[in-house]
Order: structure tokens, then sequence, then C-alpha cells
């Protein structure tokens, strides 16, 4: 038996800590680097580690034995695999055959073997508490809670398995704690990969983990979730070997070393891990880092100058785009409207607010895999899918969008367009986003901003963001400049406060996030700048896409920085939108202009200002 190094003093590793609990251990040994094991025969070894490199959250290699080495030098001095994890799991063709206390009853097998040894997040419980965060599986002297979920590592030989996690609750006030605690130690599985409902990772109860003990929530509490090293043990279970070891659930290898000092990362300002609610139904959180935060909160108030002096400001809420971005950069089906039909007296009454927005959205959620669809008004969706048409000709979108409309033909055909079957748990989009689109009064009606009642022009899509706010899973955005479109209910109280006729015009129906923007065109361009910034920031690349995969390929960012508005694509829009007799909004002018601002130099110049925060 060898001696276990703390510090300048050796402790005799012949106390093997077998029979004790995680959390007697734990004390025993507080913020030293655990380690899972994994142990696979020679002619496995190569696949294994391709598939810990490829999933190297759930899987942190800290060391990679020899084959029929028993020690592990730079982990642990004097150390003896075949004895120091207090239990171990023996697996015949990838069952449990039975748990041991040692494996020394298998030295001649381990001679054609390799043992891996990878990061535990037992190792950052120490981080967390001195970060002023409890940890519950501890206080309640519980192992911690571990679940399979239904997010699949990436295959590497004849490895492939579900990722497994393990659940902490914390405090929602200590979200930014945990993640900045953690991130900082990559060996030690790093930072979350999951924060809020289990159901999003496929855990459907958490008082059935498959692995540990149920960890009991206090109130006020949020799970939070870890990539874990039992992966590796599912991994055995699908790849089947004909004999494997691991270590037993809860019964890590104890290293030497502190886990804060295995390679761990500084935390610098800019790359600050800062978490966001994004969604109470279901509770879902998003992490940013502080520097990509700060562009967004740049470009959001850059957005939201007010050049025609309207007082567009009192209805501005700070980080709304933020969440807004966060929660389109988890969705994978998103519906945008547009359509204000505020030139009631022209053929087409429509203007030039809405559409270029609506397109730049929908070019960035292409580049980022999204479905998109626009739904609009019956009477328009001929024009519309003409403007389609000639964006796609004119560069200014790579692939058309489907353009389609909505028509309510009883009480449940919002729930039917939306869900599968009318079926709200199959629901066909997880985001709607209304850019300027004329929206839903308390009384029922419809009005421009000079107090003209449209409702003819307007067809019931306010219904599909009504009945939206009752399904889960289904988040809305509205982007206005006055208070009058949909999704801006959101502000009523400040309409109705601040704007002209505000009282008649505010609009009743209320988005999750509420974009407010001195022209909405500009709102729906910091959308797709937001977006941009988003899908470029490591930690929300790494969150979003559960840990797993590598990071974003220079052809990928390439594509997305083509996507973002540029000068030449949007005057080429409002080109378009001309030729079909769209009008600007304040003075009916045909011509270059929205809102009453010719595109040079006002939108020209958002546009320009808004890639140059962007690109920063």
């Amino acid at each position: 038996m060898g001696l276990l190094k703390c510090g300048t003093n050796f402790l005799c590793r012949a106390v093997r800590l077998k029979g004790l609990k995680y959390s007697t251990r734990a004390k025993m040994k507080p913020g030293y680097q655990q380690a899972n094991v994994v142990i696979l025969h020679k002619d496995l070894a190569d696949d294994f580690e391709a598939f810990c490199r490829a999933n190297s959250s759930p899987l942190p290699l800290l060391y990679k034995s020899k084959c029929g080495e028993w020690s592990c030098g730079p982990l642990a001095t004097g150390s003896d695999i075949r004895e120091d994890c207090p239990e171990y799991c023996v697996f015949e063709n990838g069952v449990l055959a039975k748990k041991v206390a040692s494996l020394s009853s298998y030295t001649p097998q381990l001679q054609d073997m390799v043992t891996f040894y990878l990061g535990c997040s037992f190792g950052f419980e120490s981080a967390l508490k001195a970060a002023g965060v409890p940890v519950r599986n501890v206080e309640q002297g519980k192992n911690v809670s571990m679940y399979k979920t239904s997010v699949a590592c990436i295959r590497a030989g004849q490895f492939h398995c579900p990722m497994v996690v393990s659940m902490r609750p914390v405090p929602e006030d200590k979200l930014d704690a945990a993640a900045q605690s953690t991130h900082v130690i990559p060996l030690a599985h790093g930072g979350p990969i999951h924060i809020g409902d289990p159901k999003l990772l496929g855990i459907q109860d958490l008082s059935q983990p498959d692995y540990g003990d149920p960890v009991k929530q206090c109130p006020g509490d949020v799970p939070v979730f870890w990539a874990c090293g039992v992966t590796g043990i599912e991994a055995v279970k699908s790849c089947k070997p004909v004999l494997a070891f691991t270590h037993s659930p809860g019964c890590m290898f104890i290293t030497d070393q502190k886990a804060e000092t295995i390679s761990p990362l500084t935390l610098e300002p800019a790359h600050c891990p800062l978490t966001f609610c994004i969604s109470q139904n279901p509770q879902h959180y998003s992490i940013a880092s502080k520097r990509a935060v700060q562009q967004i909160r740049a470009i959001e108030e850059l957005v939201v100058e007010d050049p025609g002096s309207r007082g567009i400001r009192a209805l501005f809420l700070q980080d709304e785009l933020l969440k807004a971005c966060l929660s389109l950069s988890h969705s994978s089906s998103v519906l945008i409207t547009t359509g204000f039909p505020t030139h009631y007296m022209h053929n087409p009454p429509e203007e030039t607010d809405g559409p270029p927005g609506a397109i730049a959205m929908a070019a960035m959620l292409q580049a980022l895999r999204k479905e998109v669809v626009i739904v609009t008004d019956e009477r328009a969706l001929e024009m519309n899918q003409h403007i389609m048409r000639d964006a796609v000709e004119k560069g200014v979108i790579k692939t058309a969008v489907p353009v389609i409309s909505f028509q309510s033909n009883g009480p449940d055909s919002a729930l039917q367009f939306l869900c599968h079957d009318g079926d709200p748990s199959k629901p066909r989009f997880d985001h709607l986003v209304a850019i300027e689109r004329s929206g839903r009064a308390t009384d029922g009606n419809y009005y421009n901003m000079r107090g003209v009642n449209i409702k003819h022009l307007v067809d019931p899509i306010d219904d599909l963001f009504t009945t939206a706010s009752t399904i889960a899973g289904i988040t809305t955005t509205g982007i206005g400049d006055g208070g009058n479109e949909l999704g801006m209910g959101k502000v009523k109280a400040a309409v109705k406060a601040y704007m002209p006729n505000g009282n008649l015009i505010a609009c009743d129906v209320a988005a999750d996030f509420a974009i407010t923007a001195g022209v909405s065109n500009w709102g729906g361009y910091a959308v797709a700048c937001a977006l941009y910034v988003l899908n470029l920031c490591p930690i929300h690349w790494r969150y979003l896409h559960s840990g797993l995969g590598l990071s974003l390929t220079p052809d990928q960012q390439s594509l997305r920085m083509a996507c973002l508005p540029t000068v030449a694509k949007e005057e080429e829009m409002l080109h378009i939108l001309v030729k079909y007799g769209v009008r600007s909004g304040k003075t009916a002018n045909l011509g270059l202009e929205v809102d009453g601002l010719t595109f040079h130099p006002y939108h020209s110049d958002i546009i320009q200002r808004l890639r140059n925060l962007t690109l920063a």
C-alpha cells in the first residue's frame, strides 16, 4: 500500500476509506480532486480515449495508465488502483455482475487492461462552499443525485451513450456564484450544463435518481446540473466489453491534489459566467459571459436611440434583448410575424418598418440552423411571398422562409396552428416573435399611432400569442417602437402614461419579452447581432451544447457573419418594398424611408454602428 501526500505531510493510504459513505469521506479529504475510474481491455483504450476527448465535460481525462499499470504517480503517490476505491463495479458483457471492495483477485486480467482516471464534480464542492453556495447533498449526509439524460454523447469508435448528470439544488441568488466557481475547474466537469426544469434533459422525476441518493431542495432552490463522470459507466454498458471495471458511483478514487490546482482557468472578468432566467414555464436559465452580456447591452442601448423624439425611452426595459436572444439561441423552431397596415387609405396599406427586421432575424436564425416560418395577414400573403422571393434573389437572405397566414375558424384554431394535432405537449414552435405587428388594444380593436382603427385589415395573429402563453415551452417576444405593437402589452402601463393616444392605442397582449427600439427594424437588426454575439461566446456555446462537441469552426463563423445586417442588404430590402408599393410609416412616402427617416443617413448609420459593436 502506498502513501497519500497532503501538503508536506504523508498519511498512510492504508486507510482506504472502505465502507465509508461519501459524506464521511468528503469530510476526511475536503477539497481534494476525486476521480471516476474506468478500466478497459487495451484493445478498447484508444476508442475510449477518443470518446473522452469528444465528450470532455462529462469525461475530463486526468490520467490514462499504461497497460497493466496499477499506480498513477501524477495524481497520487504510491497509489494502487486495485485497492484505492472504496467499492468497484464489475461488468461482464456490459452488464453489472457484482460490486467488490478490491480488484486484487483480478490481477491477471488487469495485466492487459488500461485505467482511465476521470475528473469528478465532488472535487469542486469545496469551491462551491468557498463561494457561499450551500451543498445540499453534503448538508443532508447523502451521495449526490445522478441521472441519465436524453442528451446523447458524441460517438467515438465503439462507445456511445447518454450523458449522465449530477444535480445540486442551488438558491436562485447563488446561481452566478455556482457557475463562476465551477467554471474555473474544467477537469472537475467545469460549469453547469443545465439550470432549471429537469424534463428539458429528459429527467422525469428528481426523487428517483439513476445513481446516488435523492437530495431534497429547500424553498427558493433551483436544480443545477453538471456533467458527470458516471457517463463512463453508461459507456461501458453500451460497448458491452467482455470484462470491465469502474468505480461504484459515489466511491471515487481520491487524489493527492486540490481540485482547484488541476488545470484551473483564470477567471478573467470579461469571461465571468452570468446566469439569466429565460423561462418560468418550464423553468429555464441560460448562461453567457460578462463580455457578451456587455456587448448585447451596448447593442440594446444603441437601438433605443430616438431620433424622432417620440419618447420611446419610457417603454425601455433593460436586458429584454439579452433574455429574448438567449431564449432564441436555445430554440429549434421560430415563428415570426410582422405587418402593420397603418396606411388604410393606400393599397397596399403596409409600412416599411417590420419586414426588413423580420428578414434580418430570419437570416441569422437560419444560419444558427433554426427552422423559421413567417406568418402574416391573408390579404397580404401573396405580396409577402413575392417580397421573400426577391429578397433571396437579391442576396438579402440566403434561403427563402415559408410565408403563411393564420385564420381563426373557432376557439381551438390557435392551438391547432401552434401544436401538432392540437396537443399542447407537442408545440410546432418554441418561440414566437412579433416585430412591428399591429397589436390588439383593450377594446379589441387595432389602432395606428394616430388612433385610427384598422381592425378590418388585421388577422387575429394575436390569438397565437395569447394561446402560446398557456402552453409550456413556447416563449414570446414583441418588438415595437410605439406601444401599439403585438407583444408590447408587457409595457402597457408605460404606453398609456407616456405615449400620445396611449390609453386608446396601447396593445393589450403581452409577450414574455418586449424589446423597445427607436425604429422596430432596428430591434430586428439588434436581435440578429445579439444572436451572433451569443454564438461566438465560448461560455454560452458550451452551455447551449450541454458541454459536448467542438468549438465553432471558422467556416461556421464566416457563414454567420455573412448573415449579419449590412448597409447594402438593408438598402436593397427597402428597394424591394418600394417595388411593391410599401410606404414609410410616418409620412406615407414611397421611397427609401422608414418612419419618416431616410435610409441615408439615419438607418445606414445605425446599421454600421450595430456592426461595429457586434464585431468589436
